[in-house]
């Protein structure tokens, strides 16, 4: 009886993937099949479902939520076994690093077709970290797709040559070398793709080779990759085919000659699957999903930051997103370095006219940058530990002839070095720079050793001597070479350095290229990635802008993966959401032409809080708010219903005040130009809508929050008879503009809830929304803080500096109810149309008893 339950189970396997609970129990009581036994079969599937989920591994949207063919490796495998063989063999851990990318490709192909179906076009995204081993995970996927039968393995390298010859090397090694019997390559090292006689060789019956194709994404050699396929169609009905797209962004979208190719290959091949990889998908996630591309509609994987993997996060620090605990959010680790923006132009041109003729001024910032450099270098080698090459990047510049004017000023500067080494002076401000650098950041912080400045001395004048000055681009040809032994570098490129080769040992980066776009600015960041024995010791040189737009682009980041998976737990696919993309005002989220689909997406301060972090320092600006401020408290003073006084607490709360005495102080109230989604026109805009068309929003507490009072030299007076203790709240330390501060955090969750009832100090976030729910659904709270102008960080070990600022600061912090049906919104989100996309009209591909 087990056996014949087991094959119905099998049976109606497929049925039940394809439709919801309710139908397919329909369905199956069509076959005449017992209520008893459907109930059977629905619990068999439940865990079933259970197993697959439970899996460690990323979450996904899947087209119709359908389950899978694929749970994982089995005894029989090949291929994916000698991955696992080589990545033991380089030293990596069972767990958890071996265990996680089993658990994410296996994964990755579980949502994939099987490959005996008879016909299948899957599109389908992972979402990577930059430098975080998504060809790791690409090469296991393949290896794993291998082993179950698909047999065409086309992997689209990028656009350099570098690249291209990386990847296929990479992939020869893990996945042909060990079963050199298994696999034909189209492709080698040294050559991209040329057309090869009798595609019966390859693709006929007998032929029972796995099949691999390293191409760039150049349009002559899809060309001709796509015109042999189409020569080999009587061949490729039975070959099932899987398309990695590595760098998926770059080229593949919205280009007249790479994408329509792309495109026509997978046509001519019955059975494929379209995979791509990239950490930038902002482009991808743009597409217009009712049109023939290449948007991933049947599923979007996050791949799990792993352990120890320096992100855009861990350097940058991020803004805390809605619901999330400010105090809880990391700053980043102090490796930022300030680049003053006066010395930009001494190392890159700033108008076309002047690129001819360039010659780089070695800065203070630079030359620190490099000597600092040096002495990592040394100091690894005292260590004996992790990555055996030593790299610095500069990149100032996509122009060739910036890069090559470089070599001489950086030659000179070494041979400087080489020679000053002697020189008591010059050693006394060198262990000056690696004191400073080792006590901002601990070594003892990352279960490291601190190096002294006695011991990598001994190692210092070989570092130096030893270090070549590379130019890597595209009309060099001394490139980066890290197969012939240690290599020491300075190098100095453009987007030859900035997509997908790693460099290796890289510790110190010196940037100040000009973007404008996301996908750009986060492909740019070759810093990122793994520092195994070294991970104290990497700095960036910046400027202060781009450290700014990096710490929003991991917010971005961040939210998008965060959009993902929410999505994914209320059974939305890629065809019924899509994800939102933050915006900023002076970045594109990408290339325009790649946008041209995309439509602005509202985002409702409903069920938010909004809170200012950004300000000025100087005086007027700063009077001018305290002025708005103190025209509030005495608006909301004559207009409350009821009025808290808690000032042994350094509280007050003005109860049910009119909207449009906030809406008067929102208009006279200088947010700081950065605060892109906080200003005034949007937030007095939204509330206005929501009076008029939710009638919520009517009324306001407006809450003042400080310490207690009782000290005349830290009481800050709002009105006669209101004045509460001064705040602090330090600024981050990082350089900027004289006037500019950044406090990160303002409001707390206690300060949320000021002007609900019960034990606040007690309560989740969850908490706060249902008693906000419960007992102020239709009420919006404001709370202002009065901040110390000085506000000295009350720690030295922090990443904090005193705010100095010319006048006392006052905060904002504004707490919106849930919206309800009505709800009017604010726009600074982008996002996919799904307007014209009808999930109904979706065929689903059934088995009908095939062979799984």
């Amino acid at each position: 009886m087990t056996d014949e339950f087991d094959a119905m189970y099998e049976t109606f396997r497929a049925l039940l993937d394809a439709f919801p609970p309710s139908e397919s129990v329909k369905r199956l009581e069509q076959f005449g099949i017992s209520p008893d036994i459907v109930q059977r079969i629905r619990e068999r599937h439940e865990q079933q479902t259970i197993r697959i989920r439970e899996l460690e591994e990323p979450h996904a949207v899947v087209l119709g939520n359908r389950e899978t063919w694929y749970t994982g490796p089995q005894a029989k495998d090949k291929c994916w076994p000698a991955v696992v063989d080589l990545l033991r063999k380089d030293g990596w851990p069972e767990k958890p690093s071996i265990t996680h990318l089993d658990d994410a490709s296996t994964r990755v192909v579980s949502l994939l077709n099987h490959p005996k179906e008879r016909s299948f076009s899957t599109r389908g995204l992972v979402v990577g970290h930059v430098q975080s081993g998504k060809t790791t995970n690409f090469t296991s996927v393949m290896a794993k797709a291998a082993d179950r039968g698909y047999k065409l393995f086309i992997v689209l390298a990028g656009i350099h040559n570098g690249l291209r010859r990386q990847t296929q090397a990479r992939l020869v090694h893990q996945l042909v070398e060990p079963n050199p019997s298994m696999w034909s390559q189209l492709t080698g090292v040294d050559r991209d793709f040329a057309p090869q006689e009798n595609p019966a060789s390859y693709f006929g019956r007998s032929n029972k080779t796995h099949v691999l194709c390293v191409v760039k994404k150049n349009a002559t050699v899809l060309r001709t990759l796509a015109r042999w396929l189409e020569k080999a169609s009587d061949y490729l009905a039975d070959c099932p085919a899987l398309i990695i797209d590595d760098e998926a962004d770059q080229a593949t979208v919205a280009t007249k000659s790479i994408n329509p190719l792309i495109l026509s290959i997978m046509r001519s091949l019955p059975r494929s699957a379209y995979v791509g990889y990239t950490a930038s998908p902002f482009a991808n996630l743009l597409i217009d999903p009712s049109a023939e591309d290449l948007y991933p509609r049947d599923f979007v994987v996050n791949l799990p930051k792993p352990e120890t993997h320096f992100g855009t996060e861990v350097l940058f620090g991020r803004y805390a997103l809605d619901g999330e605990d400010p105090d809880q959010v990391d700053d980043g680790y102090d490796m930022i370095r300030s680049v003053p923006e006066g010395d930009v132009a001494c190392v890159r041109p700033l108008s076309r006219a002047q690129v001819e003729g360039f010659e780089p001024v070695i800065t203070d910032t630079l030359r620190r940058a490099v000597e600092y450099f040096w002495l990592v270098t040394a100091a690894r080698r005292v260590r004996g530990t992790g990555n055996p090459h030593s790299t610095m990047l500069i990149h100032t510049s996509v122009n060739t002839t910036v890069h090559n004017s470089f070599k001489k000023p950086l030659e000179r500067m070494r041979d400087r070095m080489i020679r000053s080494l002697g020189s008591e002076a010059h050693l006394a401000r060198l262990r000056e720079l690696w004191e400073q650098e080792t006590t901002r950041v601990p070594a003892e912080d990352f279960g490291e050793r601190k190096v002294e400045f006695e011991d990598l001395l001994a190692h210092l004048p070989s570092a130096v001597d030893h270090c070549r000055v590379v130019m890597d681009n595209s009309s060099s040809e001394d490139r980066l070479d890290y197969d012939n032994g240690p290599v020491v570098a300075i190098a100095v490129g453009g987007n030859t350095l900035s997509r997908g080769l790693t460099l290796e040992g890289l510790s110190v980066s010196y940037f100040v290229r000009a973007v404008s776009a996301y996908d750009t600015l986060l492909q740019m960041g070759r810093w990122f990635g793994f520092r195994n024995g070294y991970a104290d010791l990497p700095r960036i040189w910046m400027t202060d802008e781009l450290a700014e737009w990096f710490r929003h682009l991991a917010t971005v980041e961040t939210e998008m993966r965060r959009d993902i998976d929410v999505y994914m737990s209320e059974d939305e696919t890629p065809l019924t959401f899509a994800v939102r993309l933050r915006t900023h005002p002076a970045l594109r989220v990408t290339a325009a032409a790649k946008m041209r689909n995309a439509v602005t997406a509202a985002s409702s301060y409903g069920g938010k809080r909004v809170q200012t972090h950004y300000f000025h320092t100087d005086a007027d600006w700063l009077g001018k708010n305290i002025d708005a401020a103190r025209a509030l408290v005495v608006a909301a003073h004559s207009t409350a219903s009821r009025i808290d006084e808690r000032p042994q607490e350094g509280r007050y709360i003005f109860r049910d005040v009119p909207h449009d005495v906030v809406s008067d102080f929102l208009t006279t109230y200088k947010f700081h130009e950065r605060s892109t989604e906080n200003t005034s026109e949007l937030l007095v805009s939204y509330i206005r809508k929501r009076v008029a068309t939710a009638g919520s929003l009517r009324r306001w507490n407006i809450a003042i929050v400080g310490t207690p009072r009782g000290r005349p030299d830290n009481d800050f007076v709002f009105a006669p008879g209101v004045s509460v203790g001064r705040t602090v709240r330090a600024r981050l330390d990082v350089a900027g503009p004289a006037d500019f501060a950044d406090i990160k955090t303002l409001m707390s969750r206690r300060d949320a809830a000021v002007d609900l009832t019960g034990d606040s100090a007690k309560w989740t976030e969850s908490d706060l929304r249902e008693q906000r729910r419960t007992q102020q659904p239709d009420t919006g709270l404001l709370v202002l803080y009065p901040i110390d102008k000085v506000s000295a960080p009350a720690s030295t070990k922090t990443r904090r500096a005193p705010l100095n600022a010319e006048e006392h600061v006052i905060g904002v912090g504004l707490v919106f109810p849930e919206p309800s049906t009505t709800d009017s919104t604010v726009e600074s989100y982008v996002s996919a149309d799904l307007s014209k996309v009808s999930v109904e009209d979706e065929n689903y591909e059934f088995l009908d008893g095939e062979d799984m």
